[in-house]
């Protein structure tokens, strides 16, 4: 970092210090670029470890399936093995079935030669990890103030007055992005009209490190497992995605009511649901930058794409972003190109711009399948899941794909 007459100046500015950009960060800094993070939330609270009480109001409600690729690219930025001192669950199994039907199909880390499917963690120990690594490395932290602008060709301009300025400004501001919108890269988007309503709970049985889906007409009701050494293996963190009319009205009931309800439809699973904590809900919509670059600026994470709940993909996407971005970049310098060129930013979006909306559009078709409810439909969709779970060489094979086993 360099300074002038006050103004600030780094080779590569990130922008939001969530589990996206404070891993960007990271990376950039071991390849040796200038790089300044500026996060809004002061780090002190990031760095604090919460009481990690064993109750359902222990744990904090957002929570990401951690896939083994994004394990391996938080392990080589040396983050991985702080997330482990923290608390965590690898699940060996996932299992999805057709709430209105008897379709299921079963995935197994032993089928795979795998030690783990992914690993659960709530994003404030990610969080937590990255800033531990950032506090050991070499990136200028800028927290605790708010952006106020970014201009093409003057730099960002902070709440407090100071200027920033950098040869390549990078988006990890969330699904939200105001550089998104000040750069004036479009998007393409849709309300689902869905909320997903999150929370923890505690069951009767163990969640047996899996884990568990069901699929309705109205949206997917997912059971992630959580654990740690204190506490047992009864915890799950939820998210239940249904039309909005229907998550106001669950929102709405008393806590007792609730856990009848999410019971039942988990029809039964885990021998029923003991405790509920604190329900949080959120509106769903899909949005995708048409493009995740222009002069001087790139997108990253929720900044460039965000995609529907149901398969737990968000995050891993998004360490995707990073892993590309960052390849792109240290092959920049090893031949000596700014952070900025046309054709490095442009074959970071080529590279990624396929990869997430195929994704997209498979999750977007598994929704619009199990939204149907005519009655063909719903036998061919049995009839699929069932003959997929018995094809073990093509259901492996798509699971390790997406899953990042083989990747």
């Amino acid at each position: 970092m360099s300074s002038d007459s006050g103004v600030q100046k780094f080779d590569i500015l990130v922008v939001g210090g969530g589990m996206i950009g404070s891993a960007l960060a990271l990376g950039l800094a071991r390849q040796g670029w200038q790089v300044g993070l500026v996060e809004g939330a002061p780090v002190d609270g990031l760095l604090a470890k919460p009481e990690e009480a064993c109750s359902v109001e222990g744990f904090e409600p957002r929570v990401s399936a951690i896939s083994l690729a994004s394990e391996r690219l938080l392990e080589s930025l040396g983050a991985w093995s702080r997330v482990q001192a923290g608390r965590h669950c690898r699940y060996r199994e996932m299992i999805v079935w057709d709430g209105d039907g008897t379709g299921r199909v079963h995935f197994d880390a032993a089928e795979l030669y795998a030690r783990s499917l992914g690993t659960i963690v709530e994003n404030r120990n990610i969080v937590r990890a990255l800033f531990e690594s950032l506090t050991d490395s070499d990136v200028a932290l800028i927290d605790g103030v708010r952006v106020k602008a970014w201009v093409r060709g003057q730099g960002v301009h902070l709440e407090d007055g100071r200027l920033l300025k950098a040869d390549l400004v990078v988006g990890a501001d969330g699904a939200m992005s105001r550089l998104r919108q000040w750069s004036g890269l479009a998007t393409r988007e849709w309300d689902y009209d869905q909320q997903a309503i999150v929370c923890t709970v505690r069951t009767r049985q163990s969640h047996r490190y899996t884990c568990w889906q069901r699929f309705t007409p109205n949206g997917p009701l997912a059971f992630l497992p959580l654990s740690n050494e204190a506490c047992d293996e009864h915890f799950c963190s939820i998210v239940w995605s249904q039309d909005t009319e229907e998550a106001r009205r669950l929102m709405a009931l008393d806590t007792e009511t609730f856990r009848e309800e999410l019971e039942t439809a988990i029809e039964g699973e885990l021998g029923g649901v003991l405790d509920v904590s604190r329900r949080f809900a959120f509106p769903l919509r899909q949005r995708h930058a048409k493009d995740y670059v222009t002069d001087g600026l790139a997108l990253v994470g929720d900044a460039a794409h965000t995609i529907h709940p149901l398969a737990g993909q968000g995050a891993n996407l998004g360490y995707g972003d990073v892993r590309v971005l960052l390849e792109e970049l240290e092959r920049a310098k090893e031949l000596g190109l700014a952070p900025d060129d046309e054709l490095v930013l442009a074959r970071y979006q080529r590279r990624r711009k396929g990869e997430n909306l195929t994704m997209m559009a498979a999750m977007e078709g598994f929704k619009q399948l199990f939204a149907r409810d005519e009655l063909p439909i719903r036998w061919l969709r049995n009839t699929g899941m069932r003959w997929f779970d018995k094809l073990a060489p093509l259901k492996n094979r798509i699971a390790a794909e997406a899953m990042g086993i083989n990747g």
